[in-house]
């Protein structure tokens, strides 16, 4: 069965307690062997010293002394080590006084049983209630030797205080779970809302909502999380599209190429009508191949599949090849074409995919502008870039259409571009190959006509 969130950080919670009161508790009771014992031990000496002094001159009054001295939170004890043995006060739990710390004292010494009681980790001296535990010192009353030993009766002295800590450590301890659990909520609820927008997501639902006005690392996360869904649906529109777009352009063809065979097969035709409806299944076969195989280099770069051989070539002499394949066109619709190339621009990448650029933005120019029209072609170097302008002198393309230009299958004038065979593969075929030759390619289009700005890098 799995575990919620919530009893997790229960479990977390009630360990990083635990572990932090037996931590807190060890340093404690290092501290305490290491610095208070001997302190603690020598204060005990200086007020059984007091006992003594006093006992001594009112050897009297020494019971009576003690008794008082015993109510106000002391544990004594006296012997003459033989029979003679007074315990005044609480009794000590054990009494495990050996004879040898007896014959000590009643031979003048002075008894550290407080100093010398032995370090342990899970026990602090200054609560155990043995005889041991004490500090003895030698007395003498009505001319026999006695040996004193004392020790703070702890319950007597801090009874209360121990029931008053006790409790603010329980009720501290409790009120802090509590809390912490409550607060919790706070963390562990847009969790679970991602969590519900991820089952969204496989189930094919981007529209996601999440609150974004958290400003930390939870709604760092919901936001990234919302633009991740978009960027999801759009893909995922794109993928749509591009289906759609695929299955009508092969369409078309098919149709085309199956309605005319059944015309040539089952018709009594001309010689002429036969060669004119040939030509049309030929143009729909090229055209065919050329949707394929533009489909598969645009499916090759963008899987990465494509092997960028890199060469070192001049720019002025590779675009004057493109110009030079498409000058019958030119010279067909009477193009004036300028070219403002420095000789001296070399560029490194691969020579193939970078000649289908010039030719796909010239050939669109060639195509798409007036007869009698002119196309430029420029080229500078600007802070280790090559800055390349192809610009027509044509009718504009339409604001409208920009931002949709290097789109799959997307066609200014749908209905001219399907009759003069074009794919509208050929702009995101040249966005591709100049998006991993590392530059950048931008449109800008007014009335008086276009420029295509491609940017790369420089030798």
């Amino acid at each position: 069965m799995r575990s919620s969130l919530y009893f997790r950080v229960f479990i977390i919670t009630i360990a990083v307690i635990v572990v932090s009161g037996i931590l807190g508790f060890l340093f404690s009771n290092i501290y305490y062997h290491v610095k208070l014992k001997p302190f603690n031990d020598e204060k005990l000496v200086g007020i059984a010293q007091q006992m003594k002094r006093f006992a001594e001159q009112q050897p009297e009054g020494m019971d009576s002394y003690l008794h008082n001295a015993a109510a106000l939170g002391y544990e004594i004890y006296m012997t003459d080590g033989r029979a003679d043995e007074r315990f005044y006060g609480r009794e000590f739990r054990e009494r495990d006084l050996d004879e040898s710390s007896i014959k000590l004292v009643l031979a003048g010494n002075v008894y550290h049983g407080v100093a010398q009681f032995p370090n342990e980790p899970f026990i602090t001296g200054f609560f155990d209630n043995r005889l041991s535990n004490t500090v003895g010192v030698p007395i003498q009353v009505d001319n026999q030797q006695y040996a004193l030993f004392m020790r703070p009766d702890i319950i007597l002295q801090f009874g209360e205080l121990r029931i008053f800590f006790a409790l603010i450590g329980l009720l501290t301890v409790g009120i802090s779970i509590a809390l912490f659990l409550i607060s919790t909520r706070y963390l562990v609820k847009p969790i679970e809302s991602l969590t519900d927008a991820t089952k969204r997501i496989v189930q094919g639902n981007y529209n996601l909502r999440l609150p974004t006005k958290r400003r930390d690392e939870i709604g760092q996360l919901a936001e990234h999380f919302m633009t991740m869904s978009g960027e999801l649906e759009r893909v995922e529109q794109g993928r749509q599209q591009f289906v759609s777009n695929v299955s009508h352009e092969i369409q078309s063809p098919l149709t085309s190429i199956q309605g005319f065979a059944k015309v040539l097969a089952e018709r009594d035709l001309s010689l002429e009508e036969r060669k004119h409806y040939a030509s049309i299944i030929e143009e729909e076969s090229r055209h065919l191949s050329l949707l394929s195989k533009q489909l598969l280099l645009l499916s090759s770069l963008e899987q990465g599949q494509e092997t960028l051989t890199q060469s070192t070539f001049s720019l002025r002499d590779h675009i004057r090849q493109a110009v030079q394949v498409l000058q019958w066109q030119l010279e067909e619709k009477e193009l004036l074409i300028k070219m403002s190339v420095p000789g001296s621009i070399l560029i490194r990448g691969n020579d193939v995919l970078l000649m289908q650029v010039w030719m796909n933005l010239i050939g669109n120019a060639v195509n798409h502008i007036s007869k009698g029209r002119s196309i430029a072609i420029s080229a500078e170097e600007v802070d280790r870039k090559c800055i390349i302008i192809i610009k027509d002198t044509g009718d504009g393309i339409a604001p409208e259409h920009i931002p949709f230009l290097f789109d799959r299958f997307y066609r200014v004038d749908r209905a001219r571009e399907r009759a003069s065979g074009h794919t509208g593969l050929g702009l995101a075929i040249v966005h591709k190959i100049v998006r991993i030759h590392g530059g950048t390619i931008e449109v800008q289009s007014t009335p008086e006509g276009t420029r295509f700005i491609i940017t790369l890098s420089k030798l």
